[in-house]
């Protein structure tokens, strides 16, 4: 099974877009044969979270996740049309997943609670892709986990672009935190006090500063929606 990320970047995108794009759109989807889908929208309830990072024009809006038997397969090509119908740009990235942190279950197309961050990364030139897996995976994520009031975490590293003109992406990170981290850093960091705060955002940046997280970054504040989740499938 295969993992496929999706961006859609609209200019202002409305919360009729939003929802339209986890019913209407996500039910269109699911007449394909598609072993797992997620959606993550930038909708009210989260648009105006103070750690958004933005390099593209216009931002991204959403990001889909779709899992599948073949990236090449004629249902993966059919989803992508579906869309590319429903935004301006739309790129979309295959990935191998790692998930420290599994988020909490959800019954299908409800809201997982609180903020899903997804964050764009981009390898600096000068780490080799070895040095900057460690850095990330290895050094960062235990940093990561502890600094940060994160209940899921999920990293994507992004294996190539599947659409002409994607904008260049080495990696998505998904994060789960409280809602409240929306506007309050120290929800966002699980800080019980101001040193306590300033403590954890001092690690944290000398952290992502290792790997190059701390510049050349998107982040997309979302509401998470598992439309359904993948099945592991053994062949003897």
């Amino acid at each position: 099974m295969e993992k496929v990320m999706v961006t859609l970047r609209v200019e202002n995108p409305d919360e009729q877009w939003c929802t339209r794009l986890r019913t209407g759109v996500a039910t269109e989807l699911s007449e394909l044969d598609l072993a797992g889908l997620t959606v993550n929208v930038r909708d009210a309830a989260v648009s105006a979270s103070m750690m958004t990072l933005t390099t593209l024009d216009p931002p991204v809006s959403a990001v889909v996740s779709i899992w599948t038997q073949q990236y090449y397969g004629a249902a993966l090509a059919k989803a992508l049309e579906l869309l590319a119908a429903e935004c301006q740009q739309l790129a979309a990235y295959l990935v191998t997943e790692s998930v420290p942190l599994p988020g909490p279950d959800v019954a299908p197309s409800a809201r997982t609670p609180g903020l899903a961050n997804v964050a764009l990364l981009r390898r600096p030139p000068e780490l080799d892709v070895a040095t900057w897996l460690r850095r990330w995976h290895i050094d960062h994520t235990p940093v990561a986990i502890a600094t940060q009031a994160t209940f899921g975490y999920t990293q994507n590293t992004v294996v190539r672009a599947l659409t002409a003109d994607a904008p260049p992406i080495d990696a998505i990170v998904e994060e789960l935190f409280p809602i409240e981290a929306v506007s309050d850093l120290h929800a966002f960091f699980g800080a019980a006090d101001d040193v306590d705060l300033g403590d954890r955002m001092s690690k944290m940046a000398a952290s992502v500063a290792r790997f190059g997280a701390d510049h050349n970054i998107d982040t997309v504040p979302t509401s998470r929606y598992v439309l359904w989740a993948p099945t592991l499938t053994l062949h003897s």
